[in-house]
């Protein structure tokens, strides 16, 4: 029991520092994807931790068994350098026996990648769909940010306003400048520039939201040419567009695992599989991890770390591509990612019996020359 609880300390505590440093890799990258949205006028800065925050069950579903995978590298190959390993070794500790010990945290992971992958996940990206959703009915108005030039409509509109009151519904030096495209070849045909004294929204029945703009003049014309056409006006309104916002999401996903059972739909039975494998790779990746951690003092820890990490990327790219195979209806439903599954807990069972197998052959084969003699 001491091994036991001395073995599963060193293994959780690798596992939440690599999960950790992978969540901070990961999420870094995303929010910094949203924010340059943000910046854009395409999201409102108010959400963006809040998706953050639904978004990070599924990223913590995928994260959690490569932490593992690691933990159980990086953590045993220290004891195998240290050959703490090879005295446990000494008083009876075999390979298999190491795997048993190291299926108990691997339990416990599997069951919150399970909750993550079967539950929250789905949860998450559905109210991460609500705020985009919500997204949708905010303008350019809604998002504008003062002392900020926002580029809209692919980089073709830029508007910025001096000040803007707390409540969204008075701007002040306003600066408006678009492309002109032609419609039928999509070709720039000019430049048009606003610039206001001060602008309001207004709202028509129809639904469509206008800024009217107060005292300014609108510049027309081709820059490096001369023919530039002054207006002054008293009252402008222009058009504000919606923003498009780019954040890619699956519906199947957002869908409550209990309607998944039972369906007859190719993609929803894909996706309860792929949920299902979440927490089936966290068994198969501790299967696999633990032969593989095993390293010669004398060679290093991170002999085997490269090849490692190759055998857990081909394992997660050919269950993406299997799940790529189902949805198009190339491989049975009843075959679909269990295949891959049992593809590599062969590869870890051979792994681990392999040793074995070449010592008990060893020794018979010497027992028959000293036999033979």
């Amino acid at each position: 029991m001491i091994v036991f609880r001395y073995l599963s300390r060193e293994l959780l505590v690798t596992l939440s520092a690599v999960s950790a440093v992978l969540l901070v890799i990961i999420m870094s990258g995303r929010f910094i994807k949203y924010l340059a949205q943000a910046a854009q006028g395409l999201l409102d800065p108010s959400v963006l931790f809040l998706i953050m925050g639904f978004r990070l069950p599924g990223f913590l579903q995928l994260i959690l068994p490569l932490g593992l995978f690691l933990g159980i590298l990086l953590a045993y190959g220290r004891l195998y350098l240290d050959s703490e390993m090879t005295v446990l070794s000494a008083t009876g500790m075999s390979q298999r026996r190491l795997l048993v010990y190291s299926l108990a945290p691997a339990a416990l992971v599997a069951a919150l990648v399970g909750w993550l992958s079967l539950g929250l996940a789905p949860q998450g990206i559905a109210e991460v769909d609500r705020l985009l959703n919500q997204q949708d009915s905010l303008t350019e108005f809604d998002t504008l940010v003062p002392g900020r030039f926002q580029s809209l409509r692919n980089g073709t509109r830029v508007t910025y306003t001096r000040e803007l009151s707390e409540d969204r519904t008075e701007l002040a030096g306003v600066f408006i400048s678009e492309t002109n495209l032609s419609s039928a070849t999509g070709e720039e045909r000019g430049l048009s520039v606003l610039v206001a004294e001060s602008g309001r929204q207004e709202v028509q029945p129809d639904g469509s939201r206008y800024l009217i703009l107060s005292n300014g003049y609108r510049y027309d014309g081709n820059p490096g040419q001369a023919n530039y056409r002054a207006i002054q006006y008293d009252t402008y309104g222009v058009l504000l567009p919606k923003p498009e916002v780019s954040i890619e999401l699956s519906e199947r996903e957002a869908l409550p695992t209990s309607e998944l059972f039972g369906s007859d739909d190719i993609r929803l039975q894909t996706e309860l599989q792929w949920r299902l494998s979440l927490p089936l790779l966290v068994f198969v990746v501790t299967l696999l991890a633990v032969p593989l951690s095993k390293v010669n003092p004398r060679q290093g820890r991170f002999l085997k770390l490269l090849p490692a990490i190759l055998l857990y990327m081909t394992y997660l790219a050919l269950l993406i591509a299997a799940r790529g195979a189902m949805d198009k209806g190339r491989i049975p439903v009843a075959v679909g990612l269990w295949a891959v599954h049992g593809l590599f807990l062969a590869i870890g069972l051979l792994m681990l019996f392999w040793e074995p197998l070449q010592l008990q052959r060893r020794k018979r084969r010497a027992r028959a020359e000293v036999a033979h003699a």
